[in-house]
């Protein structure tokens, strides 16, 4: 390494600017600390070297969230995208999902404008090799050019980029995601520091040109005719819209790959890493579900002013000639002409129990980690990592306690209880059934979930959170009156909105909100009715339909998320020996020593921990206080 030199000093500094990165130093800039943000290559902040699209199931509830904290996620979507379109609408609200195309390059010059403007944040280009650590607590880092930056506080978000090596067919070398330089010094700075280290793999389809497509042959994918948004903020709306297209795999696909599998990294025994369970490679999916005579293949434009298309359902490692002929045998890929072939990744994780619930490592005070350095998939995922390790630096530094989402709370805190408390064999990815309170962390609802706390720590504006306040007085007060006026027979429009609904006439006297909890009545019909003193906003009347159609639901799981409030509320003292704990199971007791349990409800979730074990802890820890009180 060169001679050092005292390059500056800040509050917090962000390794990385990828999609956790940039929330990361965004909101520790935003909370008013002096921030800068290092990253290999200043052309590749917030680069989507995968597919270019934002939400989805679960995904897009993350970023309403990261958007109701006030992170930038959202908005920069809502500016760049190319379509968008809202998913499941023919099933109920907790899984109804935004998904938008974004144009690639826009949204990545967007992000890096947005970063150069804010106060407090300097974007600069270094390759960091290695963290100044002292008596356990970082308090800088090293570049490979010697510049030594100090600070209170680290956020590590090295994404795929940690000694990472791509795989194409027979050829493998040392690289980032597409080429870019990847991050070596630094993964085996970590080790030497004592992180438990795996190795994981993500992978990219082929790109190709989309003059080269007959689209005569595919379906066309389009976007919604209304007006979507994922940020609470926008008004301006992105109607002019590209189509995706929709091809499948057939039985040739299948023949092509199935006789080139001895030459499939995969199979072959070259990749080491884990790959993605719910992100299968095509070969994978061609051998595991053998069974399936095609699969689906949806070609997304990569932007507006490109012709490369993004091959979505594609993902390979397979050699180059092998994912040429692959295209070439589906209807409208029969001339396609191949920009880019796909690839696999392989790079280095650290293992997630290793964390705190605040994302700051159990093992070196001061340094947090967000993203796929932590085990997990998809841009929404480290976004949302990325802006509450950005939140936790920034109050460790002001001397505050950290921001801890609960399960019940956000999508953002089952994903990050999740992986400090279960940890992760594979790359981890968000999916709604993961959340046990998914009916009350719905997309429609993130703001009320989330924006007092986006506000108390200083990351929402006065005049957002008035409007905000001033929606939740109108829902209320509309709810108020649904609930308490009451509808008869006999008054005009009643029958015959019921009638036209497909709805049974009524024959006594009901309140409105009885009428709403039919299935087939929704707002609109009651509106019509009895109509409101005032027009009434469209984001009040949907949560006041909800609010009222789902309303037994929502008690269910209230009453749960209290019941399991007391187990969090049951904290555990930091220097209890569970080695000492005599019935409790071997596995228990080493991985809670492990994973170091907050409270009663996060040592329940440990996997290997069963409610026996809780059973014997909860009499501990009651002997242990009756003793720590005497004294």
């Amino acid at each position: 390494m060169n001679a050092t030199y005292e390059a500056g000093s800040f509050d917090v500094i962000v390794i990385g600017a990828g999609h956790a990165g940039c929330e990361a130093a965004l909101a520790a800039a935003r909370m008013g600390c002096s921030t800068l943000l290092l990253t290999i290559n200043l052309d590749a902040v917030a680069f989507m070297p995968c597919n270019p699209s934002v939400g989805g199931p679960a995904k897009g509830h993350v970023v309403r969230e990261i958007d109701a904290l006030g992170g930038e996620m959202g908005k920069n979507t809502d500016k760049t995208h190319i379509q968008m379109r809202m998913l499941n609408t023919g099933k109920g609200p907790a899984v109804h999902a935004l998904r938008a195309q974004a144009d690639k390059f826009a949204y990545q010059h967007q992000m890096k404008h947005t970063i150069e403007q804010t106060p407090n944040l300097i974007l600069r280009q270094a390759m960091v090799e290695e963290l100044i650590v002292n008596n356990g607590v970082c308090e800088g880092v090293i570049t490979q050019t010697g510049a030594r930056y100090s600070a209170k506080a680290v956020v590590l978000t090295t994404g795929t980029y940690l000694r990472g090596k791509i795989i194409l067919g027979d050829l493998q070398y040392e690289s980032g995601p597409n080429n870019m330089r990847p991050s070596i010094r630094l993964a085996y700075n970590l080790k030497e520091l004592g992180f438990e280290m795996v190795r994981f793999k993500t992978g990219t389809p082929p790109r190709v040109h989309k003059s080269s497509v007959d689209f005569s042959k595919m379906e066309i994918q389009p976007g919604d005719d209304v007006p979507r948004a994922f940020s609470y903020e926008t008004t301006e709306f992105i109607m002019d819209q590209l189509p995706c297209w929709l091809t499948y795999t057939n039985e040739e696909t299948h023949r092509t790959i199935n006789s080139n599998l001895h030459r499939a990294p995969m199979y072959s025994g070259i990749i080491e890493g884990t790959g993605p369970r719910y992100c299968p490679s095509i070969e994978d999916k061609v051998v595991r579900f053998s069974d399936k005579p095609r699969h689906q293949v949806f070609l997304e434009p990569e932007g507006r002013h490109t012709e490369e298309m993004y091959v979505q359902g594609m993902s390979t490692s397979l050699p180059e000639d092998v994912q040429l002929a692959m295209l070439r045998s589906m209807a409208g890929l029969e001339n396609v002409k191949m920009m880019r072939p796909g690839y696999a990744i392989e790079y280095d994780a650290i293992v997630p129990t290793q964390l705190w619930p605040s994302l700051e490592t159990k093992l070196v005070e001061g340094l947090f980690t967000a993203g796929q350095i932590n085990g997990t998939s998809g841009y929404e995922e480290a976004a949302g990592q990325g802006l509450m390790a950005g939140i936790n630096a920034a109050r460790k530094v002001q001397g505050k306690p950290p921001v801890i989402l609960g399960r019940e709370q956000a999508y953002i805190g089952v994903l990050i209880d999740d992986l400090v408390t279960k940890g992760t064999n594979e790359p981890y990815r968000l999916l709604t059934s993961r959340a046990e309170y998914r009916l009350l962390l719905r997309h429609d609802n993130a703001d009320l979930r989330l924006t007092d706390i986006g506000y108390e720590i200083g990351l929402i504006s006065e005049e957002r959170y008035r409007k905000f306040c001033r929606k939740r007085e109108l829902i209320e007060k509309e709810k108020e009156r649904v609930m308490n006026t009451r509808v008869r027979p006999d008054m005009p429009h009643v029958q015959e909105v019921l009638r036209a609904a497909g709805s049974p006439e009524l024959t006594e006297v009901i309140d409105l909100a009885q009428l709403l909890r039919r299935p087939e009545i929704t707002y609109q019909h009651i509106i019509q009715m009895v109509p409101a003193p005032e027009p009434v906003p469209e984001e009040v009347a949907e949560q006041v339909e909800i609010q009222i159609k789902y309303d037994g639901y929502i008690r269910k799981s209230l009453q749960q998320v209290e019941r399991m409030k007391k187990m969090e509320e049951r904290r555990i003292p930091d220097d209890i020996d569970y080695h000492q704990i005599a019935g409790m199971s071997k596995e228990a007791r080493e991985k809670m020593s492990k994973i170091r349990p907050l409270n009663i409800g996060q040592a329940s979730r440990i996997s290997g921990v069963n409610p026996a074990d809780i059973s014997v802890l909860m009499v501990y820890l009651e002997q242990y206080n009756r003793v720590r009180t005497a004294e």
